[in-house]
């Protein structure tokens, strides 16, 4: 039989006494959280014991004895931890004795009805019980054992790592305490504390009593019926900013709720949302300041107005030229200069509606400028926004010629199929046969004439339009994807990873420390962390789509038929 100890290396200079754990039948290995000193007295022990098990729900028990004679070998010490199993009812009884400084150790195993008349293998596995406590193992079908894996379980040594992660409480007591019971584990020297961090900790409670009062006051008035009414509701479902407000007021309710986290995932996922909006917060405080420094508010609007009409012109010039002879193509003169007159006074009423407004801009930048406190990624959304209201003359144009030439091409294909004898079914979706008299057909052939000798001039404006639709779709999607990493990133996660990697393991590895016939095998078990890139793909944040996603074949469709692409719709929800 192989019986594999699992031993606290910081328990290897430990006094002698009991080996308290948890034994772990199905993989015939012992899991050693902590050494009971002398002297003690056993129905004490046994007490404690039953205590802790009743907190961590984890079947604790004396494994054995551990003795560690700095000097020679005394029998007596011997004999009384082997007349310690029978106090300590526990089937098997592991003894384990470090003599003076050698590095050997020797380990037996006593029990009373040997289940093998084989002599019995030990494997020593050192961990450090600090890391293995507060790691979190993620991937365990992975992991490194040491038989093959069965049962329910996915890895045994998930078994060993939640041991240890449930067992904080037993690491509560140190060799300071006035307790009848003397422990040695990773605190024996003394817990761990800050008083800066109780300090923290105590501030803390009012705080999150205010915030969550105030964030439940502005989620009732977010939901109230105002809202719901038309434009109110139109704006809200609209405008990117508000969409980025409501997300972070979600983020906020989270971190600010006094629920307590059930388990890791949780308690990553707020603390994660706590570092995303105090970064993000961080860098909207900055931009703010670059803002308000040297006058840049007042820059930016002397700048904005000329580039309104800079592009206002250029759009001019290429309506005039639409109007002419582009490329040389012979275009329907009528229909050309209907079209071309027609968003040309668009552009007229766009020229007019800016220079009425901009002795307001300075102040209506100077007001969102503002709005850069509350986060880098409202005052990303703001932008997103501010260009698709200098830019919707644009989108109306758009909208004008797709729809134009998506009209175009579904009465063309309805009059081809008029020549073929065919119709389409609308009860049925699905084309059946059809018989057309003479006027019908004479109709439907002049019809089908008109709107194929004008579909070119149509389809100019469409492509022309849509190329500068695309164009703006292109800036507000990387402006969307920035915000859109800001959310999302797990920053505490990648920080986590890069200072204490233990905390995040992927698996774990075994390294050889001695190996002599005749003696345990002694192995030290390290803990593999996960890379950055499963990192982020475990903790990313849920965030928004501000556009729903289309494959490269649909959004081909959609321009060839002339559907419209990216409109302004109600956004989704995007889990990962």
């Amino acid at each position: 039989m192989v019986l594999k100890v699992f031993f606290p290396s910081c328990c290897a200079t430990a006094e002698s006494g009991l080996l308290i754990g948890r034994w772990i039948p199905e993989q015939n290995s012992a899991v050693v959280l902590a050494v009971v000193h002398f002297p003690f007295i056993p129905g004490q022990v046994k007490q404690y014991l039953s205590e802790v098990q009743r907190v961590t729900q984890i079947d604790m028990c004396v494994l054995g004895s551990w003795s560690n004679s700095k000097q020679e070998k005394e029998e007596v010490l011997d004999k009384f931890l082997e007349d310690l199993s029978t106090i300590f009812s526990h089937e098997p009884w592991i003894q384990l004795s470090k003599e003076g400084d050698s590095k050997f150790w020797s380990c037996c195993i006593f029990q009373k009805c040997p289940s093998s008349p084989k002599e019995d293998e030990f494997i020593l596995v050192y961990y450090d019980q600090r890391k293995v406590m507060l790691s979190q193992l993620h991937p365990t079908d992975s992991l490194t054992t040491f038989a093959d894996h069965k049962g329910n379980d996915a890895s045994k040594l998930g078994a060993v790592f939640d041991t240890v992660a449930k067992s904080k409480v037993l690491f509560m007591t140190d060799r300071y305490d006035d307790g009848p019971i003397k422990l040695t584990h990773w605190q024996s020297e003394g817990v761990e504390a800050s008083i800066i961090v109780e300090l923290m900790k105590q501030a803390s409670v009012p705080v999150c009593m205010l915030l969550t009062f105030l964030l439940s006051l502005v989620s009732s008035v977010c939901k109230s019926r105002v809202l719901k009414f038309w434009p109110l509701s139109f704006i809200w479902s609209k405008l990117s900013t508000c969409e980025q407000l409501g997300h972070r007021l979600e983020h906020l309710q989270i971190i600010s709720s006094n629920r307590k986290a059930q388990n890791q995932t949780q308690l990553m996922r707020k603390a994660n949302i706590f570092v995303s909006l105090l970064i993000d917060m961080t860098l909207g405080i900055l931009l703010m300041s670059w803002l308000y420094r040297e006058n840049r508010i007042g820059q930016l609007a002397d700048t904005l107005i000329p580039v309104a009409d800079h592009i206002a012109k250029e759009l001019q010039d290429l309506l005039q030229w639409l109007m002419g002879v582009p490329a040389g193509l012979k275009m329907n003169r009528a229909l050309d200069q209907v079209l071309g007159r027609f968003f040309l006074y668009h552009i007229h009423l766009w020229i007019s509606y800016i220079h009425l407004m901009s002795p307001f801009i300075e102040m209506i930048l100077w007001y969102v400028g503002l709005s850069a406190c509350l986060g880098l990624t409202v005052a990303l959304s703001i932008l997103s926004d501010i260009i698709a209201l200098l830019t919707f003359h644009i989108y109306c144009f758009y909208v004008y010629g797709a729809r134009l030439y998506c009209l175009k091409i579904y009465g063309l294909s309805s009059l081809w199929r008029l020549f073929r004898g065919k119709k389409w079914n609308v009860l049925r979706q699905r084309v059946d046969s059809c018989s057309y008299d003479l006027d019908q057909l004479f109709i439907g052939t002049l019809l089908f004439t008109i709107l194929l000798f004008l579909l070119p001039t149509t389809a100019l404006y469409y492509l022309v339009f849509t190329l500068l639709r695309l164009l703006v779709v292109f800036v507000q999607g990387l402006i969307h994807l920035l915000v859109d990493l800001i959310d999302s990133l797990p920053l505490y996660s990648v920080i986590l990873r890069l200072c204490r990697s233990y905390r995040l393991a992927a698996s774990v590895k075994f390294r050889v420390l001695e190996q002599k016939p005749g003696k345990p095998l002694r192995l030290l078990m390290q803990i593999n962390p996960l890379s950055y890139g499963s990192v982020v793909q475990t903790y990313r944040l849920t965030t928004y789509a501000c556009y729903p996603k289309d494959s490269w074949s649909s959004l081909c469709k959609k321009l060839f038929v002339g559907e419209l692409i990216y409109p302004w719709k109600h956004k989704e929800e995007k889990l990962d």
